[in-house]
């Protein structure tokens, strides 16, 4: 007899049995957990353990920049001006004698701090507005829809540069909040719109007519079906705040006392290093920043490839043919077959006996 047979013959309410079990035997807790498992399943393909791999590389540089930097970057010697890579100067030195190497593993922090500070906040109000506009109806979603619009117009980098312009050294913190508050509206769009699919689903309309809270129903059943497309737009988000730091402190927007990838190349520039072919002082930066930018692409494309089926069917296919020994690319797949008797011959020989 199972728990669910016992309790109806005790007398138990249906309605309890729907919320503590599922058809499947187990309680909603561990189907979330499973949901959870599933939704992060993105993350398991090559392209995307390459991305992160590379990724957690940069953030590793950027909790131990003070370990691993040989140099303070504003640390200026007079004696070893644009010296060229060598034991003591893995990468050379500036115009000023200030080791490259340590200036750029400082900036790495820089632009990690503000790429997911950023990120972080810009995703919780995607999800935010995204998911209750795609839910409720009537004019509450028409407003929250109309706020997204308005967002989406509303410029970023020169907003920035407003902002900085009222403060003296204007902080990573306030520029990442200023990213992430105008780089929200393309999330929550995409959100809402999956959100409308998922809300006239059988397993939301049977938690709304169980009586669940709107809270429960959001992030117990429709923020898990929701992961891959909100890990798609943090990504995103990412990808977008760094660029923008770097632009705004090659510009001069940002402080050069700021140390990130785009002060370094601010710095290059203004001091002639394109022209005198100084390559070891803005070559390194520009690697790191095409390095990142590489990661989160893989970081994407992985979840791309999980979210889209066609993709990911096509994926797993190639993955066999790889351990099948075959070339995806071919044209033509050989095909094994194995000699078979024929039919008559064989009659014939159990004749004979």
């Amino acid at each position: 007899m199972t728990t669910t047979d016992a309790a109806r013959r005790a007398g138990t309410p249906d309605t309890f049995l729907i919320r503590t079990t599922t058809g499947d035997g187990r309680r909603p807790e561990q189907n979330l957990r499973a949901r959870l498992a599933g939704a992060f399943a993105m993350f398991r393909n090559g392209k995307s353990l390459t991305g992160l791999a590379i990724l957690g590389f940069f953030v590793l540089i950027a909790i131990f920049a003070d370990v691993l930097a040989p140099y303070s970057p504003t640390k200026v010697d007079n004696s070893a001006r644009l010296q060229p890579p060598s034991a003591a100067h893995w990468l050379g030195t500036t115009h000023i004698g200030e080791d490259v190497l340590s200036q750029v593993i400082h900036g790495t922090r820089g632009v990690i701090v503000v790429g997911f500070l950023a990120a972080v906040i810009a995703t919780v109000i995607a999800i935010t507005v995204g998911v209750i506009a795609g839910y409720v109806s009537g004019w509450k979603s028409e407003s929250l829809s109309a706020l997204t619009n308005v967002f989406l117009v509303i410029p970023g980098l020169p907003l920035i540069i407003i902002v900085s312009a009222m403060f003296e050294e204007p902080p990573l913190v306030l520029i990442a909040a200023v990213l992430g508050l105008t780089g929200w509206a393309w999330g929550a769009r995409v959100l809402r719109a999956q959100t409308m699919s998922l809300r006239n689903r059988d397993f939301i309309q049977a938690a709304r007519a169980n009586g669940e809270p709107l809270a429960r129903i959001i992030t117990v059943e429709m923020l898990p079906n929701l992961m891959a497309l909100i890990a798609a737009s943090f990504v995103g988000t990412v990808t977008a705040a760094i660029l923008g730091l770097t632009t705004l402190s090659y510009i001069g927007v940002i402080p050069v006392t700021t140390y990130n990838w785009g002060t370094i190349l601010n710095w290059a520039s203004a001091q002639g290093a394109f022209g005198q072919n100084q390559w070891r002082w803005y070559l390194p930066p520009g690697l790191c920043i095409a390095a990142i930018g590489v990661a989160l692409s893989l970081i994407n494309f992985g979840i791309d490839e999980y979210v889209n089926p066609r993709l990911r069917s096509a994926g797993e296919r190639a993955r066999a043919m790889k351990k099948k020994g075959l070339d995806v690319n071919d044209a033509v797949t050989t095909v094994r077959s194995e000699p078979v008797r024929e039919a008559g011959r064989t009659q014939e020989n159990t004749g004979n006996d």
